[in-house]
């Protein structure tokens, strides 16, 4: 990770040559004219762009002190007694670990890409660390077409949500440890096989990777060329960016780890970290590649997660379970009501909790219905916005103007994940003369910074789009809707504990 050899990386990368290189077998042309320009820096952001860049070759003992601390909540539970129910997080190291994990890492890891963007794929986190150190000794195989599809992602968010729901992750130590032990051993297979020098597991598999990119949309903090190429995205295998990034066209955040391996401030070819206004990237996102398939992804990962947790509190899938259960029944279907291996469900007799194959289908199909109707709700509410902006003279054809007024939802997905996945972060607040009322609260006023700031984006996104501003409200009506019926949907997440 020293500079000297990325910089030189970096320096062939801008080089003319590496223009005429292959993106999955299309040609690139070879005479893209660079755009110099002074790249808006500031004294915060140069200090810190000098900080990180001076200490960057030490980011591989934060990666082992990381895979130490993973090794030992994940692992180190399995291990010990189950907890008596008085136990606290002083008293008993496996509800330390459950908080350490469901408390702090989940919905802070969240919450950090809208300050710092995905610094945690790059500095902290350790599946990112051991898929890259395999990667050195790896097989180096082509990076495969089906892993480089764009919908990649949002199936290993959707399969790896489910599955969690379905082992009650939360709730046993063995069962956060086939999990993540099973994420992180997929890690090191894919970067053992795939790509040379590079991340594949971090840009095309990893459950929340992509997840973390849209948010960091959000963010302030981007590294941007100062000699930018213009031109469409492309699918880099050269150069120092592990996460095949084309440095001379990056124009997007989603991508970018921050591992900072692009940054040195002495070149001119290189990189150079900056700080912006929160949302500035989304407000203009015809500028920073829009993506279809990522709006998507927004939309049906804001689905399956509202459905992992409304499966747990909602009277109607309990009597969905029923009505299931009595099909099953008349239909001589026994061995529905047995359980299944444990990897893939949970079956905790001890506990008092064995799931059946009943339970495991119904858990799924849940989550899955759920997904389809938010998706096709969010999906329709943004293609009559779309379809309102270009009736009051929006630019653009209809899926470029539905592409970018699906970012508007950004706020919002990310709120009800912390809110409904990630509650244990407002759990200190009941110990506080607040009490309850604190905790739902503390709950409703972030989603309620969510919805304003959702309906700030989507205001910007119409003007951008040339929408007047006398009528942009009523291009505005669908999405606020939208944001609306998400908020409804898990107004029980806010009003729980």
């Amino acid at each position: 990770m020293g500079s000297s050899g990325d910089a030189g990386a970096l320096q062939q990368e801008v080089s003319m040559s590496e223009l005429t290189q292959q993106r999955a077998g299309a040609s690139v042309p070879e005479q893209p004219i660079a755009v110099h320009r002074r790249v808006p820096t500031t004294r915060a952001s140069e200090a810190v762009e000098a900080f990180l860049v001076r200490h960057r070759d030490r980011y591989v003992w934060l990666h082992v002190a990381m895979m130490a601390l993973f090794v030992a909540v994940i692992v180190v539970p399995v291990f010990l007694p189950d907890p008596p129910e008085t136990a606290t997080p002083w008293t008993h190291f496996t509800v330390l670990a459950n908080v350490l994990l469901w408390g702090v890492w989940f919905p802070l890891v969240f919450l950090s890409t809208v300050l710092t963007g995905r610094t945690w794929c790059g500095v902290l986190c350790p599946m990112g660390a051991a898929t890259e150190w395999t990667n050195k000794v790896g097989l180096g195989w082509p990076i495969p077409r089906w892993m480089r599809w764009e919908g990649t992602p949002a199936v290993s968010f959707i399969v790896v949500t489910a599955w969690g729901q379905t082992l009650s992750v939360r709730d046993f130590a063995d069962s956060a440890a086939i999990l993540f032990g099973a994420t992180m051993a997929a890690a090191l297979v894919v970067g053992f096989l795939w790509g040379r020098k590079k991340r594949a597991w971090c840009r095309h598999l990893c459950p929340i990777g992509r997840v973390l990119g849209l948010y960091a949309r959000l963010g302030p903090v981007d590294i941007v060329p100062q000699a930018r190429v213009p031109g469409r995205d492309i699918y880099s295998l050269k150069g120092a960016c592990p996460t095949m990034i084309y440095l001379p066209q990056k124009a997007e955040t989603r991508h970018c780890i921050q591992c900072m391996r692009c940054v040195n401030p002495g070149a001119k070819g290189s990189l150079r970290l900056v700080f912006r206004r929160f949302g500035r990237e989304i407000e203009r996102i015809r500028e920073h590649r829009a993506h279809f398939a990522e709006g998507w992804m927004l939309f049906l990962d804001t689905g399956v997660a509202l459905g992992g947790f409304l499966w747990l509190i909602s009277p109607v899938y309990q009597r969905m379970r029923q009505a299931a259960a009595e099909w099953a029944l008349a239909r001589d279907w026994a061995w529905w009501f047995e359980s299944g291996p444990r990897w893939l469900m949970s079956v905790h007799p001890e506990q008092a909790e064995v799931f059946w194959w009943l339970d495991f289908f119904m858990i799924v199909g849940f989550m899955l219905g759920w997904m389809l109707l938010v998706a096709v709700a969010l999906g329709s509410l943004t293609a009559l916005a779309a379809w309102i902006s270009g009736r009051l003279g929006g630019d653009g054809n209809m899926r470029q103007r539905f592409t970018e007024l699906s970012y508007q939802y950004a706020p919002v997905a990310m709120g009800s994940l912390i809110i409904g996945l990630g509650s244990a972060l407002f759990e200190p607040l009941r110990f506080t003369p607040l009490g309850s009322a604190g905790v739902h609260g503390a709950k409703a006023v972030l989603f309620l910074c969510c919805v304003a700031w959702s309906v700030y984006l989507g205001e910007r996104l119409l003007a951008r789009q040339g929408v007047p501003a006398g009528r942009r409200w009523l291009a505005l009506l669908p999405g606020m809707a939208g944001s609306t019926l998400v908020g409804a949907a898990w107004w029980p997440a806010m009003l729980s504990g």
